[in-house]
């Protein structure tokens, strides 16, 4: 790991941990919400961000569920479920995929979720218990290292974390190891066309703010197929009738927008 690596994780963490420990208005790219804003000089496309995440029902969870989503979009309802199902979340936070996942795949499925902050998951814990799920466990570790066996999960679902990481091939290397064959990727993520400066992505807190991380989306999908997956597909949230993934990559400054990728093993 780079210092600047170190850099990331840590800036991060401390955000998230800070997130966890009582924020009030945390939705990543909510209204009201202080990230994937203009700290970057960036254009932000708003109506991909703003408004209601998800299409799923979300009454039946309790505020301190809720209230904690932290998400710029809605793998739940990209995934489509089945029952049975063993699913991973990567980057878990308070546990509000993990709880709709583990409704739609029932009891005789499974939901992990992993996350690298201490707060967030003794946070997921007491949600948990809210909740009353059985079938759905929470586990510390990296997402570029997860600690979850090979070819045991069925959907991977992810919601504004992947852009988070500094290295995210090994995140979908480590994703792709995870998954049975014909496993499935369901993700909600910052994503840019145009690639950020060298001093904008140095702003730590633009980063650990859902923003300077955010790759190009010809970068992404690169590091998607180099993983193995196939099947790709990214599109817009706010222009879900045009497919990104085969783009060549841009040059000139970032746009940023909520993007929708699914891909298979």
């Amino acid at each position: 790991m780079s210092q600047d690596s170190g850099q990331v994780y840590e800036a991060v963490r401390e955000r998230y941990g800070q997130l966890a420990s009582g924020a009030s208005d945390a939705s990543c790219c909510g209204s009201g919400s202080d990230c994937c804003g203009d700290s970057a000089g960036v254009d932000v496309t708003l109506d991909s961000l703003y408004g209601s995440l998800y299409t799923a029902d979300t009454a039946w969870l309790p505020d301190e569920v809720t209230g904690l989503s932290l998400g710029c979009g809605d793998p739940i309802t990209l995934a489509a479920l089945q029952p049975g199902q063993v699913v991973l979340d990567l980057g878990s936070g308070g546990g509000i995929d993990c709880f709709m996942a583990a409704r739609q795949v029932g009891p005789a499925g499974h939901v992990i979720g992993v996350d690298m902050t201490p707060e967030m998951l003794s946070k997921a814990e007491r949600n948990k218990a809210k909740v009353g799920l059985d079938n759905v466990e929470f586990r510390q570790g990296m997402i570029e290292a997860l600690p979850v066996a090979s070819d045991t999960v069925d959907v991977i679902l992810s919601n504004c974390v992947i852009n988070l990481s500094p290295d995210k091939p090994a995140v979908f290397r480590e994703a792709f190891r995870v998954l049975r064959p014909g496993g499935q990727l369901a993700v909600s993520d910052m994503m840019t066309q145009g690639q950020f400066g060298e001093q904008e992505r140095a702003d730590l807190s633009a980063w650990a703010g859902c923003v300077t991380g955010a790759e190009d989306v010809a970068l992404y999908a690169a590091a998607m197929r180099d993983a193995g997956f196939t099947d790709i597909s990214i599109v817009d949230k706010a222009r879900p009738e045009e497919e990104l993934a085969g783009l060549p990559r841009e040059s000139g400054p970032a746009r940023l927008f909520s993007a929708r990728v699914t891909a298979r093993k």
